[in-house]
């Protein structure tokens, strides 16, 4: 089992930056991705970016340019920093782990992100 939870989520006005994080714990070894999704307010939950084990980022054109996913192994933390944010960005935010041969088994309570005009 995983456990994930996130944090560092809040109200920000536009144009202003966020650094979300995830601490994993629990049976980690067979986790071959983590990844981020948001859920906006009234949507459906959309995949934002993930990073791999090997350290290979990836982004939603969605949001590049203004989001970047990052990991420090040391701490078992996923990161999520977001610039320049706009009211779009808005929603609930989630980190979740991909075992080997899986989809996202494994997921956080989400942290709330509110961008205000």
């Amino acid at each position: 089992q995983v456990q994930l939870v996130e944090s560092g989520g809040g109200l920000v006005q536009a144009g202003e930056s966020l650094r979300l994080s995830c601490v994993a714990s629990g049976t980690l070894s067979n986790i071959e991705a983590w990844g981020w999704f948001r859920q906006s307010p009234g949507g459906q939950r959309e995949w934002i970016a993930a990073i791999t084990n090997n350290g290979i980022a990836s982004v939603a054109s969605s949001v590049k340019g203004h989001v970047t996913v990052s990991r420090d192994v040391a701490k078992n933390t996923i990161y999520l920093q977001m610039n320049n944010l706009e009211p779009g960005y808005t929603g609930f935010y989630y980190c979740a782990a991909k075992p080997v041969g899986r989809g996202y088994d494994f997921w956080g309570q989400g942290t709330q992100v509110t961008v205000s005009s």
